[in-house]
């Protein structure tokens, strides 16, 4: 296994070019666009970005990642995802990301045969092997390409080689899809989602970074905001308008996390 993020990434330039065509699940989140611009330096057209658009993705997440991918040059696509046809996903068990996977994998796989095109890979990192991930499983079965994990390289690993390509996405926070606001177990709705991704675009446009904006069910539903560490001191200056434009959205209470947003 490569040690030096120099071997790291010599091991995932040469997996890559040994494609002769590759399909790239793309979100537009840190690891899938890192691999993505690589691809793109390895195979040149013929590496494809394709985005998974549904309800569960926010409008203005796939309005950026269309943009970053055209900024460097990557060919792009977007498939409708049919999860939301799905009971399985519907009901929000604990692994609903298999089945949201499973069905973008479905996706990939159609329209790699399509194109002839010879391989997928999607953005795991090595970091993600230690996870739970339901979404693995999904990966495994559809025999999809890990390359960043091949190569071992963790997220760190990733966030500096996007560095090095000057990517926008090097710091970003993690931006799971919106179904991950709902608790697990509460059905998934596009009411639901499209309550949350607007509340969450309040808190976005005061200039709030790492946060969510959590979907708590009731006859009417209301909302718990999570917000990172470094920034709750800016959350009492806020309040007040927050929970008047959340609540103007639907939401029938607003209440704030004390212990703050925390990954996973």
């Amino acid at each position: 296994m490569p040690v030096s993020l120099d071997e790291k990434v010599t091991a995932l330039r040469r997996e890559l070019s040994e494609s002769t065509s590759l399909i790239i699940a793309y979100s537009g989140g840190v690891d899938s666009t890192c691999l993505l611009a690589i691809a793109v330096q390895e195979l040149g057209d013929a590496a494809l970005g394709v985005i998974a658009d549904s309800p569960s993705l926010p409008r203005e997440a796939l309005r950026e990642a269309l943009a970053v991918a055209h900024a460097m040059g990557a060919r792009v696509e977007v498939v409708k995802t049919t999860e939301f046809d799905q009971a399985d996903y519907l009901a929000n068990p604990p692994n609903r990301c298999y089945f949201c996977k499973a069905e973008l994998f479905r996706q990939l796989e159609n329209l790699a045969q399509r194109r002839k095109v010879k391989a997928i890979a999607y953005g795991e990192n090595a970091d993600d092997v230690a996870a739970t991930r339901p979404g693995s499983r999904a990966a495994a079965e559809f025999r999809i390409l890990a390359p960043l994990r091949s190569a071992g390289l963790t997220k760190n690993d990733v966030r500096e080689l996007s560095r090095r390509l000057n990517l926008p996405t090097a710091d970003a926070p993690a931006q799971p899809c919106l179904s991950s606001r709902v608790p697990h177990g509460t059905p998934v709705t596009v009411a639901a989602l499209h309550l949350v991704e607007q509340g969450e675009a309040v808190l976005r446009d005061l200039g709030f970074r790492v946060f969510r904006v959590r979907f708590v069910p009731g006859a009417v539903p209301s909302a718990l905001i999570q917000v990172a560490h470094e920034e709750m001191s800016r959350l009492p200056g806020c309040l007040k308008v927050i929970r008047q434009a959340l609540q103007g959205l639907g939401f029938a209470t607003v209440e704030v996390d004390p212990n703050g947003y925390r990954a996973g």
